[in-house]
């Protein structure tokens, strides 16, 4: 895999990846233009693109018919340098049938974690991911990483 980056402002980069073309940059108290989102929280996004599709692919061959996945991931960075992330806090949220396979979900959301997100894999060697699965607004699985 390779990646392009040309600076284009103060500290904003144009990102191409395979002709994709995306801005990274940071909050204007940091010195940039506040143009794009930043690297650190690309990882975020990566992460949660990564798993999203995973669990999205999974649940269809498990037959599990929902509406809609929708997931967040915060985490605070430590204060000295260089700043990574703390612990990181997944959510999962489903909505469709109250009677969806919850085992299956469930299930999805622990192989997509544990087997098969590379992103997941790569930032938890660091940052503990710990998740929530919420079916319907119902809390049905929470995990800590150990």
């Amino acid at each position: 895999m390779k990646v392009k980056a040309i600076q284009t402002g103060d500290l904003s980069f144009e990102i191409d990846q395979f002709g994709h073309k995306y801005t990274l940059d940071t909050k204007k108290e940091f010195g940039g233009n506040d143009s794009g989102p930043s690297p650190k929280a690309l990882l975020l996004g990566g992460l949660l693109g990564c798993s999203g599709m995973d669990v999205a692919s999974i649940l269809k061959k498990m037959h599990v018919e929902y509406d809609e996945l929708t997931m967040t991931a915060e985490s605070e960075q430590t204060k000295d340098h260089p700043m990574v992330y703390k612990d990181i806090f997944v959510e999962y949220h489903l909505k469709g049938k109250d009677d969806l396979d919850i085992e299956k979900i469930k299930r999805s959301v622990e192989l997509s974690m544990t087997k098969y997100c590379g992103v997941s894999a790569m930032l938890s060697k660091n940052s503990p991911i710990h998740y929530k699965i919420f079916l319907n607004e119902r809390l049905i699985h929470e995990e800590r990483a150990k």
